[in-house]
């Protein structure tokens, strides 16, 4: 799967009773799994011992989990709950059908758009696999680390962006239903000053 080297190939399934039980969740945290997941399936370790890049200081090896999902509005919630509950380095490929994206969760749930299935994979690039999972978060965030930025600040400031983003789009609309001229200045004058922090 990903394109990764068959020798990392596993096909382990996780049954989410047993996720359960490990991680003694209550009926509310267990319906919000059943309502969004069908299956859970572990395809790919990927480990020095499984190909020829060494280890890094912090990631040892990192896992490709399959997810079989009921349909595709899912809840993002499961999904930063489920990678959370799992303390491993962990791509998921989230599937629907015939279609499929990856996610991978490091301070927020980065993903990418939905493509055929058979259409994702990963590259692994780096000297070891510090820097092949920093590349990897890079790939399905669809990231650019600018001037220098740490994986982590860069994460954090498009967050910031995002948000700016959307509460431009929130006083746009506002701006437009606005009849008042001089409320409407003020709109559009917060809305270029926000711009302005873009």
């Amino acid at each position: 799967m990903l394109g990764l080297p068959k020798a990392t190939e596993l096909n382990k399934q996780l049954p989410k009773k047993a996720i359960y039980a490990k991680f003694k969740m209550n009926t509310a945290e267990k319906e919000k799994i059943d309502k969004d997941i069908s299956r859970i399936t572990i395809v790919n370790e990927v480990s020095p011992s499984k190909i020829s890049i060494s280890a890094g200081d912090n990631v040892k090896s990192f896992f490709v989990m399959s997810v079989l999902l009921k349909h595709k509005e899912y809840s993002e919630k499961t999904i930063t709950a489920l990678s959370n509950l799992i303390p491993q380095n962990l791509i998921m490929v989230l599937q629907y059908e015939s279609e499929a994206k990856l996610a991978v969760y490091r301070s927020k749930l980065l993903q990418t758009e939905w493509k055929p299935l058979n259409e994702l994979n990963i590259h692994l690039e780096g000297l070891n696999f510090d820097k092949v999972w920093e590349n990897i978060i890079v790939q399905i965030g669809g990231l650019h680390l600018e001037n220098g930025n740490s994986l982590d600040m860069q994460i954090q400031k498009d967050t910031q962006k995002e948000k700016i983003k959307k509460e431009i789009e929130r006083l746009e609309k506002q701006a437009r239903a606005e009849k008042q001229p001089k409320k409407k200045l003020e709109l559009v004058q917060k809305i270029n000053k926000l711009k302005k922090e873009i």
